[in-house]
């Protein structure tokens, strides 16, 4: 049986993949070969989730409203 990755584990994955197409592009040949890497966008979007189920298991509440805030305008 496979070892389970933590989400720790599995977000610095991400920054690291998030680095890596940064730093060295989405894509590239060289010669006959090439690499795509993942998509960025995606890539993110996998690592913002990962962090919310990060925040939502140390907040210890029931994380109903987690992505919420509240603005109070009051008059000028």
């Amino acid at each position: 049986m496979a070892d389970k990755i933590s989400k720790q584990d599995l977000l610095d994955g991400l920054n690291q993949a998030i680095y890596a197409i940064t730093v060295g592009g989405q894509s590239y040949k060289i010669g006959s070969r090439s690499l795509t890497r993942a998509d960025l966008k995606q890539i993110y979007a996998i690592k913002n989730d990962i962090e919310a189920q990060i925040a939502r298991e140390n907040a210890g509440d029931n994380g109903l409203l987690d992505d919420c805030y509240v603005g109070i305008f009051d008059g000028r």
